[in-house]
């Protein structure tokens, strides 16, 4: 199994291109099962939950082709895809894919809108929480779906199609949101989503979507209305940037001071997170191709934080931030608000040196002096990039076991951090 071995204590200077969006390209992908012509995706990243999506999607008869990184001075602008469901030839997503990564779940909705019928085992993924799928379920109910559960597996049904309907959620659902948006925009007649995520890649997902021929209003707040229509057309979109790289890297500049523009990267995609590495002593600059992050040396300052949907701090960033607060001046706190087992990573960051108490949902972490180099263990994607962060603020050698994680959601990380001076290596078995 691969594991990741750091050098600590180096400055970052130069560019690091920011990947598309990981979490806008699994919907954007999935999307292409409304129509049965050819959706083409730009900008899309090149990781593992990228291509076991597109063994999913192959599985239900979605025709796809890539064509290569483009060379040069555009080479962040990633794989182009074109995707084409001229014939759903299997409506069942079984366990051995889905259970592997959660989003691919979201296959539910557009097999049912499509075929009238899915059977999508339950998801599987990291193990940071319960997450249960019953808002998704509602939600399809609420447009006339019949769901049982057998075995295992979500069974849906909608024989005569679906209706549109109000979808009300109890609490803000990403997934959920994926889900019923796509099915919403071949369903018959209106639907009211209320309480939808705001979230910048559910956003680029509606936005597709109205290039494929659908009629939504209120992308980006908290209400959808979608006109269903009877049929989808093929279109080209480009994903926007990934936020959460955009943070991590920001974070990491944060950490270990130096000057580093990130191409393609945009401001305007994580304001909560710009504003709390402004406060902690970051300098962010938005310049004409990304954004400059550069941090002189002196001490952070300390953060008080709580992670919250958008238009709050994400939790996806929240591990990265508690690496950068290890050695911070002063005592700062995080609070845990989205997912409950999402503090694995503070042993291992204890094992670095780090002072941190966790009591229930609150880490309260006081700034030590430096973190020393030591082996630890990555217990899931955000996890693991905080110790690679952690491993690039501490004196001496670290080595990450259990590094996977990373390929689930970071394009090239080793690559783009050494060129930027820093000290990363894979090592293999």
């Amino acid at each position: 199994m691969d594991r990741i071995r750091i050098n600590g204590g180096r400055q970052l200077e130069g560019v690091i291109p920011i990947s598309g969006a990981k979490n806008a390209a699994l919907p954007l992908m999935i999307a292409s099962l409304l129509t049965s012509e050819t959706l083409t995706l730009k900008n899309v990243p090149n990781l593992a939950d990228v291509n076991l999506l597109a063994r999913i999607l192959r599985n239900h008869g979605v025709d796809l082709a890539v064509d290569g990184k483009r060379p040069g001075p555009v080479q962040h602008l990633g794989e182009t895809f074109h995707l084409t469901a001229r014939d759903i030839v299997d409506s069942t997503a079984p366990y051995e894919m889905v259970s592997k990564m959660r989003a691919s779940f979201w296959v539910l909705g557009p097999l049912l809108a499509r075929c009238g019928e899915a059977r999508v085992s339950m998801p599987g993924g990291c193990a940071i929480g319960t997450r249960p799928v019953d808002m998704h379920l509602a939600g399809l109910q609420a447009l006339g779906a019949e769901i049982d559960i057998d075995g295992g597996y979500v069974v849906a049904r909608a024989p005569r199609g679906l209706a549109g309907g109000r979808v009300t959620f109890p609490k803000v659902s990403v997934g959920a949101t994926h889900n019923v948006l796509m099915a919403a925009a071949l369903a018959r007649g209106e639907t009211l989503i209320e309480n939808a995520a705001r979230e910048p890649e559910v956003g680029d997902v509606a936005s597709c979507l109205v290039k494929m021929g659908a009629e939504i209003e209120g992308i980006g707040t908290p209400t959808l209305r979608i006109q269903g229509i009877g049929a989808l057309e093929g279109a080209r979109h480009t994903v926007l940037p990934d936020r959460i790289e955009t943070g991590t890297f920001a974070m990491a500049i944060a950490a270990t001071g130096g000057n580093v523009v990130l191409k393609g990267a945009r401001a305007d995609l994580l304001k909560s997170a710009v504003d709390v590495l402004r406060s902690a002593g970051t300098e962010i600059r938005e310049i004409e191709d990304g954004l400059r992050i550069v941090r002189n040396g002196a001490a952070v300052e300390p953060v008080r934080v709580e992670t919250q949907p958008v238009p709050g701090f994400p939790t996806d960033l929240q591990a990265q931030l508690m690496a950068l607060a290890t050695t911070a001046g002063g005592t700062s706190t995080i609070r845990e608000t989205i997912f409950e087992n999402r503090f694995m990573h503070v042993q291992e960051l204890v094992r670095l040196g780090a002072n941190i108490d966790l009591q229930g949902d609150l880490a309260t972490i006081r700034g030590v002096a430096d973190l020393q180099g030591a082996p630890v263990m990555a217990t899931d994607l955000r996890a693991s990039v905080s110790l690679v962060i952690a491993g690039l603020m501490a004196e001496g050698e670290t080595t990450i076991n259990r590094v996977y994680h990373l390929d689930r959601g970071f394009e090239r990380l080793e690559a783009k951090l050494n060129a930027c001076g820093a000290n990363i290596e894979r090592l293999s078995g």
